[in-house]
């Protein structure tokens, strides 16, 4: 494939976010990603909250970047993985600090991607990335409506292929997606639209 085009927003606006949403196994993803990704990445993902901790230790073994369980207050660095602990909700503010929050569950689930997306949107713009792979329900289809009215760019595994096809489908059929792909080709593409922004 070759370099998509860096698309919407203000040429030269290098991208400053990407926010990813998923249940279990679509994060594999983010293994992907190389040990010099320039923005920080931020994370929800669908779990049991009983499964407190041990979701940042399992990615941390498969990614090329630092995996961190997303802590209240702190400042979202380039080149770090931040995941949303079980059973709250993670927004990003402009500047990347993160919000933890333990408010209602939204659409049935905490964290929320709607939330994590929504935030990025208002806090980044077009500088944001929204990723919505493998999941069930609907979660993630505002957010990235939101990002996408914003001028951001939203990418979705193609449902064919999903483990879980209803979070995708559900981002598609809002007409938020930009791209469509296969959920091996997501790193290379979210690379090389965040390295055309930076040229």
């Amino acid at each position: 494939m070759s370099a998509p085009d860096p698309g919407g927003g203000v040429p030269g606006d290098s991208y400053g976010i990407v926010a990813i949403a998923a249940s279990a196994g679509g994060v594999t993803a983010l293994g992907r990603l190389p040990a010099d990704f320039p923005v920080p990445v931020v994370v929800v993902q669908h779990l049991d909250p009983r499964h407190r901790t041990v979701i940042a230790e399992v990615l941390g073994r498969r990614a090329k970047l630092p995996v961190l369980l997303a802590r209240e207050g702190e400042l979202a660095e380039p080149g770090k993985i931040y995941i949303a602990p079980p059973d709250h909700h993670l927004l990003i503010g402009e500047g990347g600090t993160l919000t933890l929050s333990g408010s209602e569950l939204v659409h049935f689930v905490r964290p929320s991607a709607d939330l994590l997306f929504e935030s990025v949107a208002g806090s980044y713009g077009p500088r944001a990335i929204a990723c919505v792979l493998t999941g069930t329900g609907s979660d993630g289809a505002m957010g990235a409506s939101a990002v996408k009215s914003r001028g951001g760019t939203v990418i979705a595994e193609d449902p064919e292929l999903a483990e879980f096809r209803g979070m995708p489908e559900a981002v598609i059929a809002a007409g938020a997606a930009e791209y469509i792909l296969p959920l091996d080709e997501i790193a290379s593409v979210i690379c090389g639209l965040v390295e055309a922004r930076t040229l």
